[in-house]
């Protein structure tokens, strides 16, 4: 498989930790990737690579995930996105393509509304959605009894066994060991600082953030994705946006299902 190289790039938000794969040359698009809520560039490993054949691909932690800085404040999604940004500019990327899942697909709507002059194309995966905040309250809510924690907060590792018992919207079709331990070990890798991103979504627009998106668009849906309903709306706000559904798809797609992704990006990303 390619090798992953790791950096920290310096930004706003203390050191961003990174991790990139695929030639490195000035002719190779670039496609920054945007990991989903509690997770890492640990975790998008497997994307990474699938893409390198054709792409420079880069990952990054946000702030007070896998090796960045932790920060004492609430971010907001654009706080995310400004990172992706200002790696970029420490290594010296003009423009790029934004691709990114949950979290990260609302990172990836934030980098192309708020900086079309670096952002030429996205590719939002399973796309997550608030109604309104009473659903995210809720939903963060339902989230958060299912993410065990010791007495003073820090998170406790989980299961396969438990997770598919007790939180499988959230899981990916068929996880394995090794999946789940890089999940607990992001969790550990967080800590305390583990909801700053669900804070950071529950405040952010999508909608808003879909209409203001002048890039050419693909929206990646898993077909048993928790917020799949809500994919018409999605698309509404941003007619121009191709939508596709991975068949048998779920959660975490940009690790169980890297290679078929990486599939659909190409085709996207190369017409």
């Amino acid at each position: 498989m390619p090798d992953i190289e790791r950096g920290l790039a310096k930004t706003f938000a203390g050191h961003i930790h990174w991790r990139a794969c695929g030639p490195d040359r000035r002719d190779a698009p670039v496609i920054m990737v945007s990991h989903i809520n509690q997770q890492s560039s640990a975790v998008m490993v497997d994307l990474l690579q699938a893409l390198a054949p054709h792409f420079r691909a880069i990952a990054i932690d946000y702030p007070s995930h896998g090796h960045s800085d932790h920060i004492d404040w609430q971010p907001a999604i654009e706080d995310y996105a400004r990172c992706v940004i200002e790696v970029m500019d420490t290594l010296r990327i003009d423009r790029a393509i934004a691709l990114g899942e949950a979290v990260g697909a609302a990172t990836s709507i934030a980098l192309g509304a708020y900086w079309p002059q670096r952002i030429d194309k996205a590719v939002l995966i399973n796309i997550p959605y608030f109604s309104n905040a009473d659903t995210a309250k809720n939903d963060i809510a339902d989230i958060a009894r299912v993410r065990p924690s010791d007495e003073s907060g820090f998170p406790a590792p989980r299961s396969i066994k438990f997770l598919l018992e007790n939180d499988p919207e959230h899981a990916p079709m068929h996880p394995t060991q090794s999946w789940m331990d890089r999940i607990n070990t992001a969790q550990l890798e967080i800590g305390r600082d583990r909801w700053q991103a669900m804070g950071a979504l529950a405040k952010f627009d999508p909608l808003a953030g879909l209409a203001a998106l002048k890039q050419p668009v693909l929206m990646l849906y898993g077909e048993n994705f928790i917020y799949g309903k809500h994919r018409a709306l999605m698309q509404s706000k941003c007619p121009h946006a191709k939508l596709e559904i991975i068949p048998g798809g779920r959660f975490c797609m940009s690790w169980e299902r890297a290679t078929d992704i990486a599939a659909h990006a190409r085709a996207f990303l190369t017409v």
